[in-house]
């Protein structure tokens, strides 16, 4: 069985997807691009400001899933420009407690609407 999960705390799927999907006990989330979730649009213009905006978008997902970034197995991240690694992976450090998950990092040559950076995960709830 599938479940379609899905917030307003999050921005809106900007295409013919589903902001995260629960299947048994592992939830898939979509990638996550900086979007602020009340204007819209993407209101960071740096690394830094932008890979904030996108872990709380996929937190706002999580928790609507019940669960919480603790249960987060497996990230991808979508960089726009592998120069911007070392501020996207400051703040990504400080997203977990204990053990990180497994990540995947690879940089595109471009993101929807003009992102710096993108996120998307696996999460296992216990």
């Amino acid at each position: 069985m599938r479940k379609v999960i899905s917030t307003n705390l999050a921005p809106a799927a900007i295409g013919p997807y589903s902001q995260a999907i629960e299947v048994l006990n592992m939830i898939f989330v979509s990638g996550q691009i900086p979007v602020n979730p009340e204007t819209g649009q993407i209101d960071a213009e740096d690394i830094t400001g932008q890979t904030k905006q996108s872990f709380a978008n996929l937190k706002a997902i999580l928790k609507e899933a019940g669960c919480g970034i603790e249960s987060v197995v497996k990230t991808t991240v979508f960089l726009a420009d592998m120069s911007l690694f070392e501020g996207m992976n400051e703040v990504y450090k400080t997203q977990f407690t204990g053990t990180f998950p497994a990540r995947s990092t690879i940089a595109v040559k471009a993101l929807p609407k003009g992102a710096l950076v993108e996120i998307e995960a696996i999460a296992v709830k216990a």
